[in-house]
């Protein structure tokens, strides 16, 4: 049997398949199923800003509503604190306690006290690292790139000082240049990049011209962004990679690996395939090294990155050359593999 052991922000997983942030990772018996499954470590559901700001709202305007009748009333409890969200941090406590696979807390915020606060709190739920996901939605066109990517940097040194536990940022895919950033959230003291979050993209229903807001899953053939930088950033950085989007087959992880990843996440695969579908993944893991003679991911991991590959555009080329200057060979053979 191959060893499927790795190391993940120095956290030891008995193998790379991490389950994402999602709808199965909220529900407590769920996530026992996950590690009944076999999976190496999950990310429980993320506390978003806009929870906390609509419960700081909800309490304040409780707390105040009687003001104007009772006036003199309203300093029999001064300097009550509202816990928030009290019920998203109790239940990452108890996620933690449920299983013996390592758990890490997902943060989607805002603001920097937010980020701050509540990095804080996750901390002190036990988990085992904190997955901080990071994305600027553009909308000021006066609002220049390089002060979204300074702020977000200044940010990640700030959490670095304020939390112990390993620090992962799960990026969007859309910065002008991502290795750059990257690099430079490494040296701010991230402990691993998940590439990439997929993000809400809305649609319109034309016939009833109304807005609607699709389940936004990956396809097969998703992985091959993800695949691309983390073959351009095996070897550059300190951090891990960790490869997201499009995981479906344990082939798709063995690519990821050869690449450079230290760990995948996977979540559309299993909320199509059912939770049972981890098995089925690390089954295939399994025996795609078999075949091929590894005991361990160490044997493979990075082995196709561009640090070693004899094709130095192997990872930059954009556009299909060969398929243009052999476009008779290829379309006579539309199966056979492009290089």
């Amino acid at each position: 049997m191959a060893d499927l052991r790795t190391n993940y922000m120095g956290i030891p997983l008995r193998n790379p398949l991490i389950v994402g942030a999602s709808p199965m990772t909220a529900n407590l018996d769920t996530i026992k199923k996950i590690e009944e499954m076999g999976a190496g470590a999950l990310v429980t559901r993320s506390l978003f800003e806009e929870q906390i700001q609509l419960e700081r709202f909800e309490f304040d305007e409780a707390l105040h509503k009687e003001d104007c009748r009772h006036a003199e009333m309203i300093t029999v409890a001064p300097n009550v604190e509202y816990i928030i969200p009290n019920e998203h941090l109790s239940w990452v406590k108890r996620a933690k306690k449920a299983v013996s696979i390592p758990v890490i807390a997902s943060l989607n915020a805002v603001n920097k006290d937010t980020w701050l606060e509540y990095a804080k709190l996750l901390e002190r739920t036990g988990v085992d690292a904190l997955e901080c996901n990071l994305f600027a939605s553009p909308k000021e066109p006066q609002q220049e790139g390089a002060a979204i990517e300074l702020e977000q940097i200044e940010l990640i040194k700030e959490l670095a000082k304020t939390i112990s536990i390993p620090i992962s940022v799960k990026l969007s895919f859309s910065y002008t240049n991502p290795l750059n950033v990257i690099q430079r959230m490494d040296k701010a003291g991230v402990s691993a990049f998940v590439l990439f979050n997929r993000l809400f993209e809305p649609d319109i229903d034309a016939k009833q011209e109304s807005r609607i807001f699709p389940l936004n899953l990956s396809h097969a053939t998703d992985y091959r962004l993800p695949l691309r930088y983390a073959g351009l950033l095996e070897g550059t950085i300190k951090a891990d990679i960790c490869s997201s989007t499009g995981i479906s087959t344990g082939e798709d992880m063995a690519k990821m690996i050869l690449a450079g990843a230290a760990a995948v996440q996977t979540v559309s695969a299993l909320l199509r395939h059912k939770v049972t579908h981890i098995q089925t993944l690390l089954k295939e893991l399994e025996e795609w090294m078999k075949a091929r003679g590894y005991n361990t991911l160490a044997e493979f991991q990075g082995n196709l990155s561009r640090r070693h590959s004899k094709d130095p555009l192997a990872y930059t080329r954009a556009q299909y050359v060969k398929l243009m200057m052999n476009s008779r060979e290829i379309l006579s053979k539309p199966s056979s593999r492009v290089d």
